[in-house]
């Protein structure tokens, strides 16, 4: 595939520029005349300079909310789609999004789904908002659609938020509590080492042993790094097979205090999830296999499969999450009174805010907690390699 950069004319005479990726310049010129552009200028580049490279997501959770809740906005607004596809594209700051809404807009033009040609950036457009938006266009709810994804995005990424702010000074301290060993063992300790070996006294074992770990981090830093690594590499890797990504997620759920926060925070999400789905009117069956696929804990993955089972069985929802110690009282409670009532999305949004609430309250406990903690255990490792270098001097001040 070759990348070119054209210059064309659309039916209405204005000049369009862009890239576009194809076998070759026959085959770009066809494709760029099914979007009804007329080319007058294309020119070969480099794919290897040209190609679009970024780290992590492309757009960032709040440039995606705000997009959301504007794109609905406009159409709730009685701008036609095209339109707000049009004025999105111009206002928008994020580079990633705004080249694909404006290709998104030409296939618009040319009669091809807004979801269809949304799918074409699944690293952008998520599963679930494309299948929501499918389903919009089916039923003739576009406007309700988004409306219920702005609002669902927008409290996705308010619970992200609040699971970031909970875990980012742990993650911090943790961090400076490693910079500044490494900066002891290896600037400050090999001071003091020269000088205890020109004393030529003998040394204290627990001394030695901090000089001796002081000795490998400087000649051996390099085979640490490598370690760590490949620790991390394996990690990835386990998590990618099915049996030991359970484990792991298992294990990570029954961890005390910080289990627990784990736990509500996916079962807040679980339950946003479904009761957007089922308000958008998705059938159950096909709301609980999008919000399976929406959950990265494979414990709640494996409860949310059997709960499909359930319902095609003609039973319960909840009956599968009864017996889990995943899953509160609360949950299957709420629940079975949904499904007597006809109400489920409304009983589901009621529990997503009782977790959303419950999720505000164990972050700030979380870190009212872990704060001490991480500061004792800094003190603890700086307090341990200054020992280190009082006690020997102590013995040389009293042969004095």
């Amino acid at each position: 595939m070759t990348m070119y950069a054209y210059k064309a004319r659309n039916t209405e005479g204005k000049i369009v520029k862009g890239k576009i990726e194809s076998p070759n310049e026959r085959e770009a010129v066809l494709e760029l005349e099914q979007l009804s552009l007329i080319v007058f200028q294309l020119n070969t580049l480099n794919t290897a300079l040209y190609k679009d490279i970024y780290i992590g997501k492309p757009v960032k959770s709040k440039d995606f909310v705000l997009f959301l809740r504007q794109f609905s906005t406009l159409i709730e607004s009685g701008i036609l789609l095209l339109d707000a596809l049009e004025i999105l594209s111009n206002q928008l700051d994020n580079k990633y999004l705004k080249d694909a809404l404006e290709t998104i807009a030409l296939q618009v033009r040319e009669g091809i789904a807004l979801s269809d040609a949304m799918s074409k950036y699944p690293a952008i457009f998520p599963e679930l908002l494309i299948n929501m938006i499918k389903s919009g266009e089916a039923s003739g709810r576009l406007d309700d659609v988004l409306k219920n994804m702005a609002n669902y995005y927008e409290k996705q990424h308010r619970l992200k938020q609040k699971v970031s702010t909970a875990l980012t000074y742990p993650a911090v301290v943790g961090t400076m509590a490693i910079l500044i060993t490494v900066f002891l063992l290896v600037f400050i300790v090999p001071i003091f080492a020269d000088m205890f070996t020109s004393f030529g006294e003998e040394l204290p074992a627990y001394t030695q042993m901090v000089l001796n770990l002081s000795q490998v981090v400087q000649q051996f830093w390099w085979m640490i790094l490598i370690a760590v690594f490949l620790l991390y590499y394996l990690f990835k890797e386990l998590r990618k097979r099915e049996q030991t990504s359970f484990l792991i997620d298992g294990v990570l759920l029954r961890i005390p205090v910080v289990g627990m926060f784990i736990q509500k925070s996916i079962l807040a999400r679980m339950t946003q999830t479904l009761s957007s789905l089922l308000n958008s009117s998705v059938p159950i069956l096909q709301a609980v296999d999008i919000t399976t696929n929406v959950m990265n804990n494979r414990v709640v993955k494996k409860v949310l499969q059997e709960s499909k089972q359930s319902l095609e069985r003609g039973e319960s929802l909840a009956a599968p999450m009864k017996n889990h110690w995943m899953f509160p009282d609360l949950i299957t409670q709420m629940i079975n009174v949904g499904e007597s009532s006809g109400a489920l999305d409304e009983m589901l949004h009621k529990v997503a805010e009782v977790y959303d609430q419950e999720l505000e309250e164990a972050s700030d406990k979380l870190q009212s907690l872990i704060e001490p903690i991480l500061i004792v255990f800094l003190a603890a490792i700086v307090g341990a390699i200054v020992l280190s270098i009082i006690i020997p001097m102590f013995s040389l001040f009293e042969t004095f």
